[in-house]
């Protein structure tokens, strides 16, 4: 049959189920998003795309082994399953700790491919043919697929996404493995129905495996509608271990710092048990130290040789699965009450050997001894781990010369292709094959590469790849000119992608401060000047050194490098750096008013641009553009489609998701940001609020002293983390745990200047509302000196100044510091600040009813000037107090039952 020809850019899928179908839905969704035309070809057997072995089941009460909240399709968009569920039955009782049934999720993904697809419009098309692709061949540029029915497909790529293997049977005697009451593969359509439908033969069902798929076939084959009433389950396996369970509520991952444990078996049993141990002494829990080290596990498998990954796989992942693939608390209970029923067995023991039973059925021996009479044997054990032993057509033809060449080499033991970030390696060492993979035909590379959350992640990356390679967007040169997508790149680029007009390897090192910057971890400043001393005529360093110390208080002279910046940017420099050098030149002369107007103007234009989206955006590490939140979290939304999934910028959203009190969306997406860069202080800052708002005091502190511990090592600002882990804990009323936090973090001379005023100077002020008598606030005032305290620039560190102040009892700073506000033009200094020092001026002169009255005026007032929902809590605080001690108890209690970070959840 003569091979099917197409004008535009075509990519063949192999492999309709989940892994596939979200190739095919990223795909469609990214080039509507770039309006580049695409067509596409799935090849599936199956009537129905997103089903696949994980997903084909019928039966609803067969159940993810994830959250609803881990399941989203979108990895920009963690909480979108959860939001599908509750619009697609509203009158549903639905929460993102939910464990839904895996037909419900097939289903999601089909409807989102679809919705995809409209979007797209005439950009996209995709045929699904239902047969199985069987040889590849290279065919010029790209590929050509022969399917088991004949048909011949042209394609430019090909994605090879055949899903998880099928259950090997090997281990099973001749006299099983030929038996009819043998079900060798229980997800075969009808295979279950079978035993179900018996009613002659013995009763009891042995099934070989004790892993999540024996929990489904027990749950099939057990119940008052599953067949007989007297069927009685036997279970067996090596170590008659069955999965844990989820907890009853959702815990953080504790993620480790792995940057010393080695490469050898031994030295990981090592860490992972003292990481164990410190996390259950910590928490009380071991699930947050098993979902932690997932997150770390394919950076550890990637440094171990292919003898020690082997090593691991006979030794400990038996009981690496046991843990992390973890079965819902509804499934434990059904198998609990199974057990205490004699209704379910487990037997650690294997199959030594089978014979028929004259009435139907087989009498199995087992390796302890025992024998065991029984209608059906069912085999529950996992996929098999080598793909050379699947039978597979395509992969083995994959994996067979063709003039000298395979188009694909195995990894570690065969568990999967040997791939360059998913591009097949040929046997001659080359990865130029247009050949791609995903999700388990990964696992020996990757290891952690089977569920949902790995596999969304891998299908975006590779759809973003495709359109990358296949019709890249256009360029431009380093002199202005625009040219193809294929023409090779004139400049380094910065790690969103931006061109640097200098060296490789200044460019280099700059990357790594820019990381520094993103993850919120110290000494951004030192690598910016090395990258200088490789070359000093890159403007753009200049000018990033003179916005870290100007903005986030780092050690540089602001003036001599943005004079550098400007002598610079004459002798080399696009437009988006002539721009940048621009805007901190207006920001050091006038941050409120042109220097905020050309950081937004130039975002608008470079929207990639990280450092200026940085100092735009109300952070710790910077004041931002705005005082006001609507505009903060309008400017964070609007970058959605310049950053999709990066983590960076998931970090931000969820921040701003906390400011919006969409508390569970802003959890979801920090632990999504986490997951992919466990350092993103912005992701840790995000869910610290999200724990503290939600009243998860013990393991907000818990889980916040881990990370600064562990991944958060390097971070910047540890002194504002330290600040977050004191309200909890004097929120938990740890006073003592305060006063050694304080000592060791937030004392002077460890904290100066704006970190002394909006951390120390604020917990000192809190500290002594909760009756206690904290440390003197004399050596923090000292520490903040008085430009911050006498002239601050901002309402925010204005108002700050205002509780410092009051902190050390100091009316007379307080009426200095009323006057400077009074003398400002803008409205929020002259009216909300002058308010705030006549309030603190009553508070410290004891004039408790006159305090309260304007404050609780005032209050309302701050959310837009005066910081986080955490930092303005000060001022309700005071007004708290200010009640107390004017003897209207019950008008306080009434603000105090009413502050979720005082109600749990």
């Amino acid at each position: 049959m003569p091979a099917e020809r197409v004008t535009r850019p075509t990519i063949l899928i192999a492999g309709g189920g989940v892994a596939g179908t979200l190739v095919t839905l990223h795909l469609a969704r990214l080039a509507a998003r770039r309006s580049t035309g695409l067509d596409i070809v799935v090849l599936e057997p199956s009537d129905l795309l997103g089903r696949g072995v994980a997903f084909g089941t019928p039966e609803d009460r067969h159940l993810l082994n994830v959250p609803a909240s881990g399941m989203s399709a979108l990895p920009e968009e963690p909480g979108h399953f959860v939001a599908w569920r509750a619009e697609d039955d509203p009158d549903k009782s639905t929460h993102p700790y939910d464990f839904t049934g895996r037909r419900e999720f097939s289903r999601y993904v089909r409807e989102l491919l679809t919705e995809s697809l409209q979007a797209a419009a005439d950009l996209v098309s995709v045929r699904h043919v239902q047969q199985q692709a069987v040889t590849l061949r290279r065919w010029g540029a790209g590929a050509e697929v022969t399917t088991s029915a004949g048909r011949t497909f042209r394609a430019d790529a090909v994605v090879i996404a055949t899903g998880l293997p099928a259950a090997g049977w090997d281990w099973a005697p001749d006299a099983l493995r030929n038996s009819p009451f043998f079900v060798p593969n229980p997800w075969a359509p009808g295979a279950l129905d079978v035993i179900r439908r018996d009613r002659s033969g013995p009763a009891p069902v042995l099934m070989v495996g004790a892993g999540l798929t024996m929990v489904d076939v027990a749950l099939s084959l057990s119940g008052p509608d599953t067949g007989r009433e007297d069927r009685v389950l036997h279970a067996i396996s090596r170590t008659g271990r069955l999965p844990r369970t989820h907890a009853r509520s959702p815990k953080l991952p504790n993620i480790p710092d792995v940057s010393e444990w080695g490469t050898s078996v031994a030295e990981l049993r090592k860490h992972v048990t003292r990481h164990f141990a410190d996390v259950v002494r910590a928490s009380g829990d071991w699930r947050p130290a098993l979902d932690g080290l997932r997150v770390q596990v394919q950076t550890l498998w990637g440094r171990m040789s292919d003898e020690q990954r082997l090593a691991f796989v006979r030794e400990e992942s038996g009981y690496w699965n046991v843990l992390r693939h973890r079965m819902p608390l509804s499934s434990a209970e059904r198998l609990n009450e199974l057990r205490a029923a004699d209704k379910l067995f487990l037997h650690r023991a294997s199959v030594a050997g089978a014979e028929p039973l004259g009435r139907g059925g087989l009498r199995v021996s087992m390796t302890d001894g025992s024998t065991q009479d029984v209608g059906w044997v069912v085999n529950c054990t996992g996929p098999r781990t080598d793909i050379r032993e699947l039978g597979n057509p395509l992969l083995n033809d994959l994996l067979t010369p063709v003039h000298g060449v395979a188009s694909a080499t195995v990894a570690t033991g065969g568990m999967g292709f040997r791939t360059v970030n998913g591009r097949l390696i040929d046997s001659a060492g080359s990865p130029e094959a247009p050949l791609w993979t995903l999700g388990a035909l990964r696992r020996g590379e990757l290891w952690e590469t089977t569920a949902v959350p790995e596999i969304r992640t891998q299908a975006l990356a590779l759809a973003t790849t495709l359109l990358d390679t296949l019709a890249p967007l256009p360029r431009r040169l380093a002199d202005g000119r625009i040219v193809s997508g294929h023409h090779p790149v004139a400049r380094p680029r910065d790690l969103l992608g931006l061109p640097l007009s200098t060296t490789a390897e200044a460019a280099t090192i700059f990357n790594r401060g820019l990381e520094r910057v993103m993850r919120l971890e110290a000494g951004a400043e030192d690598l910016l000047r090395e990258t200088l001393e490789h070359d000093p005529d890159f403007a753009l360093a200049h000018a990033a050194l003179a916005m870290l110390g100007h903005e986030a208080g780092a050690t540089a002279d602001v003036q001599a490098s943005l004079a550098e910046a400007k002598r610079a940017i004459q002798v080399r420099g696009d437009d988006r750096e002539r721009s940048f050098v621009d805007v901190i030149d207006r920001r050091v002369s006038d941050v409120r008013r042109s220097g905020a107007q050309a950081l937004i103007a130039h975002i608008a234009a470079y929207p990639r641009d990280v450092l200026a989206v940085s100092a735009a955006v109300p952070t710790i590490a910077f004041s931002g553009v705005t005082d006001l939140q609507q505009e903060a979290w309008a400017l964070v939304e609007g970058l959605a489609p310049a950053y999709g999934d990066h983590w960076w910028y998931i970090s931000l959203l969820a921040f701003t998701r906390q400011e919006q009190s969409r508390f569970e969306e802003a959890a979801l997406l920090a632990e999504s940001a986490l997951a992919c860069e466990p350092s993103s202080g912005h992701a840790v800052h995000a869910q610290t609020h999200v724990m503290y708002e939600t009243g998860q005091h013990d393991e907000g502190r818990v889980w916040l002293d881990h990370w600064v511990t562990e991944t958060g090592r390097s971070a910047g600002y540890r002194a504002h983390f330290a600040w977050h882990a004191a309200l909890h804990e004097l929120a938990l009323g740890d006073l003592d745990a305060v006063r050694r936090r304080y000592k060791a973090h937030l004392a002077p001379p460890a904290v100066t200047g704006v970190r002394a005023l909006i951390d120390s100077a604020s917990l000192l002020w809190r500290w002594r509302l909760v009756g206690d008598q904290p440390p003197s606030a004399a050596p923090v005032i000292e520490a903040i000196g008085p430009a911050l305290l006498k002239t601050p620039q901002t309402p925010f560190i204005a108002l700050h100044a205002a509780i410092a102040l009051t902190a050390n009892n100091d009316a007379a700073g307080l009426a200095e510091l009323r006057e400077h506000a009074l003398g400002s033009s803008e409205a929020a200094m002259h009216t909300l600040v002058v308010a705030a020092c006549e309030a603190l001026t009553a508070v410290v002169q004891e004039n408790w009813s006159h305090a309260a009255q304007i404050l609780e005026d005032l209050y309302p007032k701050l959310d837009n000037i005066a910081g986080s929902a955490a930092q303005r809590e000060v001022f309700q605080d005071t007004l708290i107090h200010c009640l107390v001690q004017d003897g209207r108890q019950e008008e306080a209690s009434r603000l105090l039952a009413a502050r979720p970070s005082r109600q749990g959840c």
